[in-house]
């Protein structure tokens, strides 16, 4: 007998083994025919697996979450056979699902183009209408190796021959296509439904290193039904309208170039927008009580040796090796040895030197430290996007030296910032995640047990609620990720709280306690934005370039009509600067349609449209940005209103 237990907690008996399929038949013929797949004790199967012990069931279809994953992962298959059906000498390599969607990766020596997603989709459609049955096959290791390089598939057999030996070989056919796989996989193609779009081309190094030859990698999207395509399509239009990069050239904010690969040229405008910020977060921060420093940005190999980031984050970062003057103290000469620097990656082993200088009291504690710090990480061209993946960027970075007993009121006092900073910002839905100890890391169980449980209560003292995000924290501690949403429904993990036992011992950090000893403070690592580039780049897009006046970098332009309203136009200008609100002047020979255009392409919010009339009552015409009408207003009327909306956040405290 095995006995089904179903996730209402109902028991089905069965006289022997039985298959997920027929566990779902048995259950009634809707359910049968919904099936996708099955969970046998938490873990996700084909729906064709026999079960044979007493076992937690349940049947998969379209509703459940793991459905998405499934349908992805089936998706990339059958755009593989797709492709090899209609391009015979492509070898295919390696196909995951991903974030929204898929990828495979392609060796062929022509280049796809774009015309050739649009027969690759159709033909994907295709055999989805054929129902191919998927089925899973285990084969003999020197077989399969022997039957990709005779198919002349090259990259299926090294993936092989580098498979453990004690795991299994398992392939999936379906049709005439075998490809090699884990699973799980639908029962068959007809299974998949339409709801799937190829997105774009790009190319890809087979295992993602750059010595390796250069693929091609084709995207694709999927979900479970055609209305959660149509309006995951609209997103992804929504997002190109809003691509920070576009708009960056539109608003005349910044520009990236080869000179200085993965730095940001900032130009006035988008300087403007960026200390505007900063003034913002300084202010902030210096309420909430924290000391700002600033740090040196080329510091000794041996520091970060001793730190650990040598050891975890070396690849990461760039070196400066330079000549020292050895200074020989026999007087016998002098002579030069190497010295190796590295442009700082992070700021946190600095910020300990600060608190190390001079006898720190536990009556000083906390010290909260912070930096606007420069720092710069080695990532692979490939890998750069704008501003969202920079080599170059400046962190929002603090760090708070505090007790033990201190880890529960300075994670409140941080949450309550870092939430109001968001709404400040127009963020308003956050999601906060709970990462706990990655397999490569510093310190002893003993010390991230501590750290951990110190984390997790702290989080229920403050109220949050948290998502398990298993093997992620830093190497030297358990950590909260802050994901915020834009408004086109994008999560983004910004902000975050570190619980740091380790750092404090490697490099000696102590103050004394009330009974005169020396202790280790706990560290406290916290970012609120993260980096400051890759934050402005997502409040560009969560805005469409369309920011609050308090932030925009050109709250008003004074636009002339005529000539002869020139002088006038220039007096408003000055009359905007002497009140603090950010203003140009247009007093171009051109017509006030085309100017009112221009400044409305550059997402300029406020239009002052001044003439020969205005000019004698003293009154500006006041256009919004997307607004058809305008509002003739006496000039101090029209500036008292714009001064109060410009006041900002900052106003309220």
């Amino acid at each position: 007998m095995v006995k089904i237990t179903l996730p209402d907690g109902s028991n089905r008996e069965f006289d022997g083994p039985i298959s997920g399929a027929d566990v779902a038949a048995d259950i009634g013929p809707g359910l049968a025919k919904a099936a996708l797949a099955i969970r046998v004790n938490g873990e996700v199967k084909d729906l064709s697996t026999v079960i044979e012990a007493d076992a937690e069931v349940a049947i998969i279809t379209s509703k459940n979450e793991e459905a998405l994953e499934l349908l992805r992962h089936d998706c990339a298959h059958v755009m593989a056979e797709a492709v090899k059906e209609l391009f015979p000498d492509t070898q295919v390599t390696i196909g995951p699902n991903i974030e929204n969607g898929f990828f495979y990766d392609f060796a062929r020596e022509t280049p796809f183009v774009p015309d050739d997603l649009e027969k690759i989709e159709a033909r994907m459609h295709e055999i989805v209408k054929r129902d191919e049955k998927i089925t899973r096959e285990v084969w003999d290791r020197a077989e399969a190796v022997k039957f990709f390089k005779d198919a002349g598939e090259d990259y299926k057999a090294e993936i092989i021959e580098g498979i453990p030996g004690d795991e299994e070989v398992s392939l999936y056919r379906q049709g005439d296509f075998i490809d090699l796989c884990r699973g799980p996989h639908l029962p068959s193609t007809g299974k998949l439904g339409k709801a799937f779009k190829l997105t774009k081309l790009a190319g890809a190094y087979w295992r993602g290193d750059s010595k390796n030859e250069m693929l091609q990698r084709i995207y694709g999207t999927c979900w479970a039904d055609e209305k959660q395509l149509k309006a995951h399509l609209l997103m992804i239009e929504e997002a190109e309208k809003r691509d920070h990069r576009r708009l960056g050239r539109e608003m005349d904010l910044f520009h990236l170039q080869d000179v200085a690969a993965g730095s940001v040229f900032w130009h006035p405008k988008g300087w403007t927008l960026y200390r505007t910020l900063r003034a913002y977060m300084r202010a902030r921060q210096i309420a909430a009580g924290y000391l700002e420093v600033n740090t040196p940005q080329l510091v000794d190999r041996a520091l970060w040796e001793d730190s650990g980031h040598w050891e975890k984050f070396r690849e990461n970062m760039f070196i400066a090796e330079v000549d020292e003057d050895a200074g020989y103290a026999d007087g016998e000469g002098s002579g030069v040895q190497k010295r190796m620097l590295a442009l700082k990656p992070m700021n946190c082993p600095c910020h300990v030197q600060i608190f190390k200088q001079g006898t720190t009291s536990y009556r000083d504690l906390p010290i909260r430290l912070a930096e606007f710090g420069s720092c710069h990480r080695y990532e692979p061209s490939g890998a750069l996007h704008g501003l969202m993946r920079v080599r170059a960027f400046v962190q929002d970075d603090a760090h708070i030296f505090c007790t033990e007993e201190q880890i529960t009121s300075e994670t409140q006092a941080f949450c309550t910032l870092l939430q109001s900073v968001y709404q400040d910002l127009g963020f308003d839905e956050v999601v906060v995640k709970f990462s706990d100890r990655p397999e490569v890391r510093a310190g002893t169980d003993e010390t991230w047990d501590k750290a951990e449980q110190a984390l997790r209560d702290a989080t229920e003292a403050t109220g949050l609620e948290t998502e398990l995000n298993p093997g992620d924290g830093a190497f030297y501690g358990p950590k909260l990720d802050f994901v915020l949403r834009d408004a086109i429904g994008r999560d983004w993990q910004c902000g975050t709280l570190q619980v740091d036992f380790v750092l404090p011992e490697r490099l000696d950090a102590a103050y004394i306690g009330q009974d005169g000893a020396k202790h280790r403070p706990v560290m406290l690592h916290r970012a609120i934005l993260g980096s400051f580039e890759r934050f402005l780049g997502i409040l560009i897009e969560n805005y469409a370039g369309k920011f609050p006046l308090w932030l925009a970098p050109v709250q008003i332009v004074v636009a002339t009509i005529t000539n002869a309203a020139d002088e006038y136009a220039r007096e408003v200008k000055a009359h905007l600067d002497d009140v603090g609100l950010r203003a140009e002047l247009d007093i171009r020979n051109e017509k006030i349609n085309y100017k009112i255009r221009e400044h409305s392409h550059a997402k300029v919010l406020v239009i002052f449209v001044v003439g020969a009339k205005e000019a004698e009552d003293g009154t500006v015409a006041m256009r919004r940005l997307g607004g058809k009408d305008q509002e003739n207003l006496a000039l101090k009327e029209a500036t008292a209103r714009l001064l109060e909306e410009a006041a900002g956040p900052l106003a309220k405290g």
